[in-house]
């Protein structure tokens, strides 16, 4: 027997619960960094906080973005399908 197919409502929900998911993981990694550049590097300044936790959000976004428009990532390109010529119809035919 064949497999039942996923309805598109399922794959969207998929693509949105992989696209939290992976925003949490990147935004919890980058706050992470930015504490620890903060308290070693800055003398416990908010910004690298700010900034790191910002590029994961900014990460996360790029993946999801691509996840759901494929063709926007780059270097990909949309093959072009050529199409038969179509003949006009003459209007006794429209008729």
């Amino acid at each position: 027997m064949s497999s039942p197919k996923a309805s598109s409502e399922n794959i969207v929900a998929q693509k949105y619960d992989r696209c939290l998911a992976d925003l949490l993981v990147k935004a919890g990694v980058g706050f992470s960094v930015g504490v620890v550049a903060s308290v070693i590097l800055f003398r416990r300044r908010t910004w690298p906080i700010a900034l790191s936790t910002g590029f994961g959000v900014g990460a996360a976004y790029a993946d999801c973005d691509r996840s759901f428009n494929p063709a926007r990532a780059p270097g990909t390109r949309l093959a072009v399908i050529p199409s038969l010529p179509v003949e006009p119809k003459s209007p006794a035919e429209e008729k």
